[in-house]
């Protein structure tokens, strides 16, 4: 069965955070990210949380503990096990949300946004606007390919623009910093939602 343009590109983007988590070199976990206080674990555990939290919703489900990644509440950082496999708990969650997207019975379901409480078809075309960003973060972090899906950028950021003052808070996007002159696409973005490349 085919996917619709909206889970492809969540899809996609999972795919690639995945990949990097897969890549972290075993001595990398605790590297310092550019998020704040957060580690390269921090990064993927609250990745795994959040999106954990959407799905949950979506379906109709409790959010319950996952492949040794505990659960917190929206924004916290779960607890996680020595022995957790943070790569399958994100390859589970990211697969649980691409299909939601595309299901039928969880497209009225309403949920809690910035702009006030939306219908979750509402807003899968900005789903891979968290994954995406931490993909980048843990890429820097590690010191792997920072590189980003060029579509779902360019997909992300337009729809971003006119929310800025939504997500500019202390739980979403830091100060916009002020792109390099003649920058690409990706950097404009992730000096738009407040990161340093």
């Amino acid at each position: 069965m085919s996917l619709s343009p909206a889970a492809d590109r969540f899809r996609r983007t999972a795919a690639g955070f995945l990949a990097r988590v897969e890549a972290v070199p075993a001595g990398r976990w605790s590297a310092p990210t550019p998020c704040p206080g957060w580690t390269a674990r921090d990064v993927v555990a609250h990745v795994v949380n959040e999106q954990r939290r959407m799905l949950a919703a979506v379906t109709r489900t409790e959010p319950l503990p996952l492949h040794g990644v505990d659960v917190a509440e929206i924004g916290a950082i779960p607890a996680v096990a020595p022995d957790a496999d943070l790569a399958a708990a994100w390859r589970e969650i990211g697969d649980g949300l691409t299909a939601a997207i595309d299901d039928p019975d969880c497209a009225d379901v309403p949920l809690p946004m910035p702009m006030g409480e939306q219908p979750f078809a509402t807003i899968v075309e900005l789903r891979p606007e968290d994954p995406l960003i931490h993909t980048w973060d843990l890429a820097r972090a590690t010191n792997l390919d920072e590189r980003l899906e060029p579509d779902v950028v360019a997909h992300v950021f337009e729809l971003l623009k006119p929310l800025d003052q939504l997500f500019r808070q202390p739980w979403a996007f830091g100060p916009r910093t002020p792109p390099p002159a003649g920058t690409d696409l990706q950097t404009e973005f992730l000096c738009f939602v407040g990161r340093r490349p």
